[in-house]
Formats: C-alpha cells, structure tokens, sequence
C-alpha cells in the first residue's frame, strides 16, 4: 500500500518486474496523494490509508525510525510476520511521511536506511528485498550472501 499513483515510468515497470516474481501475488494498493498543509496532507492520506487496510492484516509501516536489518535480518522478521497467520500490508507514506496515526496501527516499522530515498524508489526496493527474502527462504540461488571477494 502506498501513497501516490506510479504512472508508467521505469520505476513502476521494476515494481511490476518484482511483483510478478512474488508468490503469492502481492496486490498494490494506491492512495492518492494529499493537498494542502502539510498536515492536511497527512491527514488526508491517513484517511486512505487507515481505510484501505485489510481487516486483521499484520501492519508493517516503512518509517526512517523503523529496524533497518539486513537482509537475512529482513528475512527472519518475515518469516516471523507470517507466523502471525495474518496477511502482510507494507505501508510507504506520501511526501510528508506517514501519520501517527498509521505509526500506531503498525505492528512493525521498517526502515531501508537513514537516506530519504523518493517513494517510488521505495516501492521498487521494499518489492525486491520481499522477493530477495522469498528466494532465500526457498534456497534459490538469486541472492548471494557475503561481499564479493
């Protein structure tokens, strides 16, 4: 689930890459973006995303103050996160960040570092470390572990 529609540039034909990769097939939920203050921006996307939330689901918000693991960090804590036998909903907020809202809701805050990366990038790498994990779990060769030599 993310704030913002994705368009048809390079960065939504890398989601759409990755997605399809991924089994089961993750569906992207978009939430348009907020007009106005910045918290009337907020407060709209709020709306829209707290209202767009599968009922039950395991709320994993992406936030600068969330973990930031590695990727077999990452990849425990999904495997965990499925324990819950609750469906996974990844949050990306707006511009402005997500609400406290949304924070509170969340049952997990990930972050992809301490860099502000632009949200569309966001979408691409969270989709990408989710099917990196995927292959992991299921000893596909896709991700080499370790630094090069």
């Amino acid at each position: 689930m993310a704030v913002g529609r994705a368009g048809a540039g390079p960065e939504a034909a890398l989601v759409e890459r990755y997605l399809k990769r991924l089994r089961p097939s993750p569906r992207l939920i978009e939430i348009p973006d907020g007009h106005g203050s910045p918290a009337e921006i907020k407060r709209r996307e709020t709306i829209g995303l707290i209202g767009a939330l599968p009922a039950r689901s395991f709320v994993v918000a992406l936030d600068l103050g969330g973990a930031a693991p590695d990727t077999e960090g990452l990849v425990r804590s999904l495997a965990h996160w499925r324990e819950t036998g609750r469906a996974l909903a990844f949050v990306i907020g707006g511009a402005e960040g997500l609400d406290a809202v949304v924070l509170a809701r969340a049952d997990a805050t990930l972050s992809l570092g301490r860099m502000t990366w632009p949200h569309m990038l966001v979408r691409a790498m969270l989709v990408e470390q989710l099917y990196r994990a995927q292959a992991i779990l299921a000893g596909h060769p896709y991700h080499r572990a370790g630094r090069p030599a």
